[in-house]
C-alpha cells in the first residue's frame, strides 16, 4: 500500500455513526502504514492547528463505538471559507507532511474540500513566496488527495442510499411515533410530528412507510391544490373505517406548490376547525441527532472508514476527489462534485416546480420509498372486484417485520381489487382450512407490531399436501404470498414440486425471506435480521460498559442464526469484537489459541475488556462452554471471563425503521408481482401456473429487490445446514479483524472502482 499520511477530519453538524467511521479510518490508516492524525474542531482546528492537529493512536479510539454525535468535535468555520484560512490549514497540513484528508460532513463540507483541493498547488506557491513553507516542504506535500464519507441524518446527499446517522435517527423518531401512538389510539387523536428534513424530505417519508401514516408532506413533492379538502376527506375515512388514530408526518421544509412553508401548526389549524379531531403536534427537533448509534450505521460508518482509507491509498494526482457512497449492500466510489452537482440538481428542480424530477434525482432508493407509499396511501380501493383470492402465511419462526409485510401486501392487493385471504399457523392452518378473509383496517397498525400476528409454525407441507390442495380449491385461492424463513423457501419448493401431482398447486407463489437467521437463498437480507442485530449490538453495549469499573474482562456471547453466521459476524463488527466464531469459516484450536495470545497482548494496553462472540452452531465440539472454559483456563491471573447466551429475546421487540420499511416495499411489490404473473396465467378462464418463474423468492440481491425462481435457488443451497453457499456479508469478515488488531491479509480485489451519477432528468427538464 501507498505509505500516505491520513488524517481524520469531521465539520459538519455532528450526527450518530461518525465515531464508527472515525475508528475505522484510524485503525486501517495504522494498519496500513499510514500515520493518522485527528484534527479536532473540524476545518476550524484546520486553520487554527497545533493541538487541534494531533496524532491518532489505536488505543485513542476504543470504547468509541456506542458513542453518538462525534468524540473529535465538529465545528462550522468561517475562516476557512476565506483564501487566508485555506493558506492556514495548508502550511499546517504541509509541516505535519499530511497529504491525504478524509472529511466526514454534508455537502457544505465536502465542497470546501474539494474546493481546497483544487487550490491546493496554488496555496503551496503563495506558502513558499511567503517563506511560510519552504520549496522542499512543497515538494513533498505536491499533492492532496481527499475522500469524503457523508453525515447527515437527512440522507440530503445524493449518490448515496444511506448517510452515516440516518438510520440512528430514524430510531429516534420511531421510538416516539411508537410511544404517541399507544397514548393517542386511548384518546382518540391525530397527531402531527414534525421531523427534520430542510431540503429533503427522507426521514419524513420513511417514518411515514413506517408507521402506517395518513400522509406525509415532503419538500420534493408539495401536495396538490386543494390538498386541504382531500386531507381532512383521508382522515375523515380513516376514522369511518373505525381508525382511533390519525398520524400526519411533515419534513420542517415541506412547502405548497407555491413555495410557501406548510408548518405543523397549520395542519394542526386546519384540522381542528374543519373536523374538530383532538389534534396535538410534537416538533422533535435536535432529539433526532442524538443517542446511541444503530448496528447499521456502526456498520456503515465501518465499511465506509475502510473504503475511504483504500481510496486514499488508492488515488493518483489525477483521481477526481471521491465519496464513499452505499448503493444497496455495495460500497460504491462516486466523483464528489458529481454528487454536490446532482444535490444542487434537486434544489434546483424544486425551485422550478419541477418535483417529478426532483424525486428522480434523489436517486431509485428514494423513488421507491415514495411510489410505495402514494401505492399504500393515497389510492382508495377500487369499485370494481378483480374475482383473484390472494392468501397470505407466515411460516417459521417470528420476527420482526413480517407484520409489515403481511400489512403491505394485504393493502396492495385490496387497491388492485384483490380479495385476501389470511391464513393462521402456516402450513397447518392450510391444511387444516384456518382461513379468512383479512380488510384494509384488519391490519391497521401492524408496522410497529413484533412477532406474526397471523401466527407461524415450522412445519413443512410434504406431509399435508391432499389436504392443502383441498383447501386451495375449496377457499378459491389463485395465488400464495408466503413471508418467513428457510422453512418459507423449503415449504415453497415442496409446493412446487407438488404441482406434477396436485392441480391445485399451479398458482402463482412468491416468497418473502422474514428470519433473523437471514439464511434464505436468493437474498441478501432477511426482514427481521436488522432488529435481531440492534437487540444483540445493544446488549453486547451494556454487557461492555458493566465492565466498566472492573480491570481485564472478557465476554463470551452466543448468538442466534442456526448455522448461519450473519448475525455473529455484523454484530461483531457493530459491537467492536476481538473475535467472532462462525460455521461458514472454520475454526479450530490453534485458531482459538491465536485469539486467547491476541487477548493477552490487549490486556497489557489501556483497553482492558474483551468481546468474543460465537454463532450457536458455529462448531458442535467447541461450544459455548468449551470457549468460557478455555478462555478462563489461559487467561488465568491476566483476565477473568463470562458467558452470556442471548437466546430469544433476538426474536422479539418492536421492528426497527429498517425492517418496516423493507418489510413494507417486499409485501407492496410482491403482490404487484402476483397481480402480473396472474394475468400471464390466466387461460380459458382459470389460472395455470407451473413454469419455474411462476413460484420465485423475492430478494434484495446487491442493489435491487428481484425475483428468482425458487426451482433455480436449490444449486445455490445447502440443505443440510439450512444456509445459501454463496453469502456477501463473508467478504465484510477481514475488516472485524482488522479492525480488532489482527494481522491478516485485506483482500482489495473486491474494492470499489470509481462510479458516476447517474443523472435522470425528464425531457421536458432543464
Amino acid at each position: 500500500a501507498k505509505r500516505g499520511k491520513a488524517v481524520q477530519q469531521s465539520c459538519c453538524l455532528c450526527v450518530s455513526g461518525m465515531n464508527a467511521a472515525v475508528r475505522a479510518t484510524v485503525r486501517v490508516g495504522l494498519y496500513t502504514g499510514a500515520k493518522v492524525y485527528f484534527v479536532h474542531e473540524g476545518y476550524q482546528g484546520l486553520v487554527d492547528g497545533g493541538e487541534n492537529i494531533r496524532p491518532a493512536t489505536w488505543e485513542s479510539v476504543s470504547m468509541m463505538l456506542q458513542l453518538g454525535g462525534t468524540v473529535i468535535g465538529s465545528a462550522r468555520c468561517k475562516d476557512f471559507r476565506t483564501r487566508e484560512g485555506r493558506m492556514k490549514a495548508a502550511q499546517n497540513l504541509v509541516k505535519l507532511g499530511i497529504t491525504n484528508l478524509c472529511v466526514i460532513g454534508g455537502d457544505g463540507s465536502l465542497t470546501g474540500a474539494n474546493q481546497f483541493r483544487t487550490e491546493w498547488s496554488g496555496l503551496l506557491v503563495d506558502l513558499v513566496r511567503a517563506g511560510k513553507i519552504t520549496e522542499e516542504e512543497a515538494k513533498k506535500s505536491s499533492h492532496l488527495n481527499i475522500v469524503g464519507m457523508v453525515g447527515s441524518i437527512d440522507n440530503d446527499f445524493c449518490g448515496t442510499d444511506m448517510t452515516i446517522g440516518t438510520d440512528s435517527a430514524l430510531h429516534r423518531i420511531i421510538e416516539v411515533v411508537d410511544a404517541i401512538t399507544t397514548t393517542a389510539q386511548s384518546h382518540q387523536r391525530t397527531f402531527i410530528l414534525e421531523v427534520m428534513g430542510r431540503h429533503c424530505g427522507y426521514l419524513a417519508l420513511v417514518t411515514a412507510l413506517a408507521c402506517g401514516a395518513d400522509w406525509v408532506f415532503i419538500p420534493e413533492m408539495p401536495p396538490d391544490d386543494g390538498w386541504e379538502d382531500h386531507l381532512c376527506r383521508r382522515l375523515t375515512n380513516q376514522r369511518a373505517r373505525g381508525s382511533r388514530l390519525n398520524v400526519i408526518i411533515v419534513a420542517e421544509g415541506a412547502m405548497s406548490r407555491e413555495g410557501k412553508p406548510i408548518t405543523s401548526d397549520q395542519i394542526k389549524k386546519l384540522v381542528t376547525d374543519r373536523l374538530g379531531f383532538d389534534t396535538r403536534t410534537t416538533v422533535l427537533g435536535h432529539v433526532q441527532r442524538g443517542g446511541t448509534p444503530s448496528a447499521f450505521d456502526r456498520i456503515l460508518g465501518s465499511r465506509m472508514g475502510v473504503e475511504a482509507v483504500m481510496a486514499l491509498m488508492e488515488a493518483t494526482p489525477d483521481t477526481p476527489a471521491c465519496v464513499v457512497s452505499l448503493s444497496g449492500n455495495q460500497a460504491v466510489r462516486l466523483p464528489l462534485m458529481e454528487c454536490v452537482q446532482v444535490t444542487k440538481d434537486v434544489t434546483a428542480a424544486m425551485a422550478e416546480g419541477r418535483f417529478e424530477d426532483a424525486i428522480k434525482l434523489r436517486g431509485k432508493s428514494f423513488e421507491n420509498n415514495w411510489n410505495t407509499y402514494k401505492l399504500l396511501a393515497h389510492i382508495n380501493p377500487p369499485d370494481v372486484k378483480s374475482n383473484i383470492n390472494v392468501a397470505i402465511m407466515n411460516i417459521g419462526a417470528p420476527c420482526a417485520g413480517m407484520n409489515a409485510a403481511v400489512r403491505a401486501a394485504v393493502r396492495m392487493g385490496i387497491i388492485q381489487g384483490h380479495t385476501m385471504l389470511a391464513v393462521h399457523d402456516g402450513f397447518d392452518g392450510l391444511a387444516q382450512g384456518q382461513i379468512e378473509p383479512i380488510t384494509w383496517t384488519t391490519v391497521s397498525g401492524w408496522t410497529g407490531k413484533g412477532g406474526s400476528v397471523l401466527g407461524t409454525k415450522r412445519t413443512l407441507p410434504a406431509k399435508m399436501l391432499e389436504e392443502i390442495s383441498q383447501n386451495i380449491a375449496k377457499f378459491n385461492i389463485h395465488a400464495l404470498v408466503i413471508i418467513g424463513g428457510f422453512e418459507a423457501y423449503v415449504g415453497g419448493l415442496e409446493l412446487v414440486q407438488a404441482r406434477e401431482k396436485y392441480e391445485e398447486m399451479c398458482i402463482p407463489m412468491v416468497v418473502i425471506p422474514a428470519t433473523v437467521s437471514n439464511n434464505v437463498p436468493g437474498s441478501d437480507f432477511s426482514i427481521g435480521a436488522d432488529t435481531a442485530l440492534n437487540t444483540i449490538t445493544s446488549t453486547c453495549d451494556r454487557i461492555k460498559q458493566s465492565a466498566a469499573g472492573t480491570k481485564r474482562r472478557v465476554f463470551i456471547v452466543e448468538t442466534m442464526g442456526g448455522y448461519c453466521g450473519y448475525l455473529a459476524t455484523m454484530a461483531g463488527l457493530a459491537a467492536g469484537a476481538d473475535a467472532a466464531y462462525i460455521f461458514e469459516e472454520k475454526f479450530n484450536i490453534k485458531d482459538l489459541e491465536v485469539n486467547v495470545g491476541h487477548l493477552l497482548e490487549k490486556m497489557k494496553t489501556t483497553v482492558k475488556r474483551g468481546l468474543i462472540l460465537r454463532n450457536e452452531n458455529s462448531n458442535a465440539n467447541y461450544t459455548t462452554d468449551f470457549i468460557f472454559n478455555l478462555y478462563s483456563e489461559e487467561g488465568k491471573g491476566i483476565f477473568d471471563c463470562r458467558k452470556n447466551v442471548l437466546g430469544h429475546m433476538q426474536q422479539g421487540g418492536t421492528p426497527t425503521p429498517f425492517d418496516r420499511n423493507f418489510g413494507t416495499k417486499m409485501g407492496a411489490k410482491s403482490v404487484l408481482w402476483l397481480t402480473e404473473k396472474l394475468k400471464e396465467c390466466y387461460r380459458h378462464g382459470r389460472i395455470f401456473a407451473n413454469t419455474p418463474d411462476s413460484a420465485c423468492v423475492l430478494g434484495m440481491r446487491k442493489r435491487a429487490l428481484t425475483f428468482q425462481p425458487l426451482a433455480e435457488l436449490k444449486e445455490d443451497t445447502d440443505f443440510e445446514h439450512r444456509i445459501p453457499k454463496t453469502q456477501w456479508w463473508l467478504k465484510i469478515r477481514p475488516i472485524m479483524k482488522i479492525l480488532a488488531k489482527y494481522n491478516i491479509k485485506l483482500d482489495t480485489s473486491e474494492h470499489a472502482d470509481m462510479e458516476h451519477v447517474i443523472k435522470k432528468r425528464s425531457p421536458l427538464g432543464k
